[in-house]
């Protein structure tokens, strides 16, 4: 199935105020991106956890109004502290606000701070995951407005039903982060319409053929899973700044500045589109720039007038 090129930002809501972030996605949403995201973290990521940072459900359900065209939705919901249930009803009705844009990212959970401060079980790893399905199985059972029944290992719900149903057709997309070969892409290959990951093109594609591998394994075609990326933007000639982007990466990635560079849209115009080319042949088609405040708006609005039409085409 061929799915189109399409851009996003994902605008972490850390250390800003509503009235920024709200001018920013009304603004993107004019530039004319394709996707608007939040994140659900309780605290600040990468930085201290002391900062400001406002929860996301509710901050969707009002940039939901304040948006027209793109469409939203988190990357990603955490499965660990969101029970299924209350996330299917949420993800309904911010596709009711929005008139059938809303996306349902969700993921299995990693931030152990919020976890442990907040006295939510983090879950071992395999924990997480069998909670990440059983999560996946409620919302797509509720989604369909008939009642739906699971005893599980990690949640029991008897005749839960989801009214009204989604606006969207089938139900609100959702969206699965995560890289874990195992288990992590076996349940995407087996629930996901969207899946979120982050990497060189080299081992995008290899993730990419392994969530085929589950496909045939779960009897399904994964070619319908719109493949996503999460990458940092710097549209710039500004070599220090490409430099210190591409040393960002490397270091969260724990890898080379060279390997970190090959992660992130960084340069000018025809090497942003020379890595495009080069995540398209991996399999990619949606890119999402992972953005937090202080925002580089004049790069997002250039990037998406200089460089999308031209890969758009």
């Amino acid at each position: 199935m061929a799915h189109p090129v399409r851009f996003g930002i994902q605008t972490g809501q850390q250390n800003v105020s509503w009235a920024d972030l709200v001018d920013l996605w009304q603004k993107a949403d004019g530039w004319g991106y394709d996707s608007l995201w939040a994140f659900d973290h309780f605290y600040p990521i990468f930085t201290g956890i002391e900062g400001p940072c406002l929860e996301g459900w509710s901050l969707l359900g009002a940039l939901a109004q304040a948006t027209t065209k793109a469409r939203i939705g988190h990357l990603v919901t955490g499965a660990t502290y969101r029970h299924p249930c209350i996330t299917a009803k949420a993800a309904v009705t911010v596709d009711h606000i929005s008139a059938g844009r809303a996306n349902l990212g969700i993921g299995a959970g990693w931030f152990e701070d919020e976890h442990r401060s907040f006295g939510i079980d983090y879950k071992t790893v395999l924990g997480r995951l069998e909670g990440l399905e059983e999560s996946c199985q409620i919302i797509k059972g509720m989604f369909t407005g008939e009642k739906f029944t699971l005893h599980g290992k990690h949640y029991s719900v008897t005749d839960a039903f989801g009214n009204p149903q989604p606006v969207q057709q089938g139900g609100v997309p959702i969206m699965i982060g995560g890289e874990g070969k195992r288990v992590l892409l076996r349940i995407v290959a087996q629930y996901a319409d969207m899946w979120n990951a982050m990497g060189t093109p080299e081992k995008i594609a290899d993730l990419i053929e392994t969530i085929a591998r589950h496909g045939d394994a779960v009897g399904r075609d994964t070619s319908v899973i719109e493949k996503t990326l999460m990458m940092p933007l710097c549209y710039t000639d500004d070599t220090e700044r490409q430099n210190a982007i591409a040393g960002l990466v490397a270091a969260v990635r724990e890898t080379t500045p060279e390997e970190g560079r090959k992660m992130g849209m960084i340069g000018g115009k025809q090497e942003c589109l020379d890595r495009i080319a080069a995540f398209r042949k991996a399999g990619i088609t949606h890119f999402i720039f992972m953005s937090f405040s202080p925002y580089n708006v004049d790069e997002m609005q250039a990037f998406i007038e200089d460089v999308a039409p031209a890969a758009r085409g």
